[in-house]
């Protein structure tokens, strides 16, 4: 049962990833979306419990990110090869990394019994 709310747990944190991004790529052209896009994504990642649910947001965040800055069929990106285009590619890395960064390591149970000796 712990299983099967973590992993609902991940998929509406997954959802919420996605939103987000498309939020944050809709705004991140003007001075204030950018920051906005990465207070906001940065907070909501902060906020989160360590573990399925910050891999789940911050990658789902970077797909969308990734989507965004490959080129159209018809031409052109979503995400430009300017600023504030490669800060957000910076920004969707560096939200993988702390969210895979911060996952909490279980211990084994002979090991939390002993205190850690």
């Amino acid at each position: 049962m712990r299983l099967l709310a973590g992993l609902l747990l991940g998929l509406v944190v997954g959802v919420v990833g996605l939103v987000v991004g498309v939020a944050a790529v809709a705004v991140h052209p003007w001075w204030w979306g950018l920051l906005l896009a990465l207070a906001a994504s940065s907070a909501t990642l902060a906020a989160l419990p360590r573990g399925v649910s910050r891999i789940a947001y911050a990658a789902a965040w970077a797909i969308v990110i990734a989507l965004a800055a490959t080129p159209r069929p018809a031409g052109g990106y979503a995400i430009a090869g300017d600023l504030e285009g490669y800060l957000m590619i910076f920004w969707a890395v560096l939200m993988i990394v702390v969210a895979t960064a911060t996952v909490s390591r279980r211990r084994p149970q002979a090991d939390a019994a002993a205190g850690g000796e």
